[in-house]
């Protein structure tokens, strides 16, 4: 897709899909027995999408390169991000292979995910760089790390780039597939702030440092280490953020009655880039905004439909 230079705030970089939700009786029994469930739908995925939607919401200039198939679920996805207000000039629409399709088993406090690939996979360092160049992006965010293994292999010679027009750079590699955690030892170090939720901490901190990590206050804090800032989250505890070894502020999240944590994280990560882009100083106000923005999205199901708008940020943080 194409279109006339433009200058947005974010760029969000990594993956869009489909979620099929569902909630109810979500634990699976095999021998053929049918199970009844609350209800089903579907809504819009990928750590990406959520993330660009979540800025958008709060009023971000963002814009998504990523990529989708030329069939029913991408004409889902790009709809659905445009009724966001989410640039799409960026994704690409391949028609050789299926869009990529998630599908969230969901209870109030946790949720398993299986997730067909599809396109997912194939967007290309070449892509996000004629993206860079158009958009002239102030701030990059990069998404789902381990489910994009060619950008994965070209992102720290990509982050190099990207530092070189001025831009500042986030990651939130989401969980490892395989578990083995693989090359971030080579990417963290190129990132302005790293966005780990606790689990993800303690196994990145384990694989880099080669040793176990049990203590989510050391691990973060080890990683902050090799040069990037360091911002946890923690479900409803909040968000922690390290900086150069040390433990730099927190906040708590919100008390609520909990609908669907679907892309709670992702929508923490929308409410953290937002306080970035919009020249917050104080860690602990940054974290306020993340924090917040993570609580609110569970109010609804899927990762979009409850996502706070600027004023509810507003009022949910005095």
């Amino acid at each position: 897709m194409t279109g006339v230079d433009v200058t947005v705030d974010v760029l969000v970089v990594g993956d869009a899909n489909p979620d099929l939700l569902l909630t109810g009786d979500t634990v699976p029994r095999f021998g053929q027995a049918e199970q009844l469930l609350d209800s089903a739908e579907l809504l819009l995925g990928g750590s990406a999408a959520i993330v660009a939607c979540g800025l958008a919401r709060l009023g971000v200039r963002t814009a998504l390169a990523a990529v989708v198939g030329a069939d029913q679920f991408g004409s889902v996805v790009l709809d659905r991000l445009r009724d966001g207000g989410v640039d799409v000039s960026a994704v690409e629409v391949d028609a050789d292979r299926p869009t990529g399709l998630s599908v969230v088993l969901s209870e109030p406090g946790d949720r398993a995910i299986l997730t067909l690939p599809g396109t997912i996979p194939v967007l290309t360092a070449d892509a996000v760089r004629a993206a860079l160049a158009r958009l002239r992006p102030r701030h990059v965010h990069f998404a789902s790390y381990f489910l994009l293994p060619g950008l994965a292999a070209e992102l720290p010679d990509l982050l190099d780039e990207v530092a070189a027009t001025g831009a500042t750079i986030s990651l939130d590699t989401n969980w490892d597939p395989a578990e083995r955690w693989a090359g971030l030892h080579e990417v963290l170090p190129r990132v302005d702030v790293f966005l780990p939720n606790r689990e993800e901490a303690l196994a990145i901190a384990t694989a880099v440092a080669g040793r176990p990590h049990s203590d989510l206050d050391e691990a973060a804090a080890a990683l902050s280490q090799l040069g990037c800032r360091v911002v946890v989250k923690s479900g409803a505890e909040g968000g922690l953020a390290f900086e150069h070894g040390t433990r730099t502020g927190a906040a708590p999240g919100l008390v609520l009655d909990v609908v669907d944590t679907t892309g709670a994280g992702d929508s923490f990560d929308a409410g953290y880039l937002a306080s970035v882009v919009e020249g917050i100083e104080e860690e602990r106000d940054r974290l306020r905004w993340a924090a917040v923005a993570g609580s609110l999205s569970v109010r609804g199901t899927g990762g979009t439909g409850a996502q706070a708008t600027r004023d509810e940020l507003a009022e949910a943080r005095v």
